[in-house]
């Protein structure tokens, strides 16, 4: 029988990124001290020793589907691009009940709870089919039996076909945000304003897919500047924005201009766009990832997630920021504090979550994971971990090895002063 969820007020010999040990101390689901490592008496309640862990601030994933993610195994689909994704989708979204929807959705919330993620955002389709809000009802019953594990936030995400009724229908219900992809819309401008003027008048954020392809429309800069004069405290962010990454310089300055002055994140989303993008290239394959470099260094809000889980969209992944982590170090050039920062501090400023981490007052969102350095951590990704959602551990995990000795070293031969290493091999 589990014992978590289980109240901690003592992390002991935490190792830090930068190398330092300490004690950290958590009260209230907050760190309210640090101390040198093995400094602090036992405080009342439970002490965890993280000797030989290294101590972050937990990720969040800022763009999930857990509606979808799951479904490759049973709908089977043939690989490929962003649109035959959608075609094997939609067909297979026709047969899915609200039970059905749930079962993956809670199974993949609690893998990436496992992996150290603590708060989702989740897409959820509007659906084209019988019951339009079915994955809806299906991801507001997750969230409500996981409420207190992991904090799951949802995105209504209605494609150009989907009523204005249902979409509100959905924030009436409980979601959060709007969401939509205009990109793909017959007339990319007209969906992108609908979607706004929905959330305007129901006095919610968006959470956009925005221009995910290698060419076509440019949406971000009208979502920017639409969004400028919005209140300071109505979320605004934009997924995928793989666009970017095709803009030259002066054009890609002016949209960045934009996005800087309307305060909208972008969420990168490195597994699905690699795998998605660029099928009809198949020379010099493009990355298919948006400017990072240039969305850093003009000081925007910047994040990065895992999006698809084994489904049509992408065969493969792991529920893992570390996944997500490393592929920005190795695709998108990210030191390894960058690359760590965007699925953490990153993700959780773009969704507009409190301060976490190793910082006095800061939520105590922690992961603790086996491993000596922030290389290390993302380098290997051990399977040992402790998740601490509130001050409370929610998740642990360990793993063994057991991997067979070397042979002894075979004795080389001693060479006779007067012979050279020739003759004693024809002798």
């Amino acid at each position: 029988m589990s014992r978590l969820p289980l109240r901690l007020s003592l992390l002991q010999n935490a190792t830090l990124a930068d190398g330092s040990t300490c004690d950290v101390s958590l009260e209230n689901g907050l760190v309210t001290g640090i101390a040198p490592a093995n400094s602090t008496p036992p405080q009342p309640g439970s002490t965890l020793d993280l000797t030989g862990f290294l101590l972050l601030t937990a990720p969040a994933e800022p763009h999930a589907h857990l509606d979808k993610a799951l479904s490759w195994d049973a709908i089977n689909p043939p690989m490929g691009d962003l649109v035959s994704a959608i075609m094997a989708w939609r067909e297979y979204a026709a047969t899915m009940t609200t039970e059905s929807i749930a079962e993956r959705a809670r199974a993949a919330a609690l893998l990436a709870l496992r992996q150290g993620t603590t708060a989702i955002r989740s897409h959820v389709d509007i659906l084209l089919t019988g019951d339009a809000l079915r994955g809806v009802k299906a991801l507001l019953q997750v969230r409500d039996e996981l409420r207190g594990l992991i904090d799951i936030e949802l995105v209504a995400l209605a494609s150009s076909d989907a009523p204005d009724a249902d979409i509100e229908a959905a924030i009436d219900l409980g979601v959060d945000l709007v969401g939509g992809a205009p990109h793909l819309a017959p007339d990319p401008s007209a969906d992108l304003q609908r979607l706004l003027r929905i959330a305007e008048r129901k006095g919610v954020g968006v959470d956009i897919h925005t221009d995910e392809g290698l060419d076509g429309p440019l949406t971000l800069g009208e979502l920017a500047a639409t969004v400028r004069d919005w209140p300071a405290d109505r979320n605004r962010s934009a997924g995928h924005c793989v666009r970017l990454g095709t803009l030259e310089a002066a054009e890609l300055g002016e949209v960045l201009t934009e996005v800087k002055a309307g305060d909208v994140g972008i969420i990168s989303l490195p597994i699905t766009n690699l795998y998605l993008q660029g099928w009809e290239h198949p020379v010099a394959t493009p990355r298919g990832l948006t400017a990072i470099r240039a969305v850093l260094d003009a000081g925007i809000r910047f994040a990065a997630g895992a999006d698809n889980v084994r489904d049509p969209f992408n065969p493969v992944g792991r529920s893992d920021a570390l996944e997500t982590a490393s592929l920005l170090v190795t695709a998108g050039h990210l030191t390894l504090d960058e690359a760590y920062t965007a699925v953490s501090d990153g993700a959780r400023s773009v969704m507009a979550l409190p301060p976490a981490g190793v910082v006095v007052g800061a939520a105590a969102e922690l992961l603790a994971v086996r491993g000596v350095s922030l290389s290390d951590v993302i380098a290997n990704g051990s399977a040992d971990r402790y998740v601490i959602h509130a001050g409370n551990l929610v998740a642990q995990s360990s793993v063994s090895y057991d991997v067979a000795e070397p042979s002894p070293p075979t004795a080389l031969p001693v060479l006779h002063p007067s012979l050279n290493e020739t003759e004693v091999m024809l002798s």
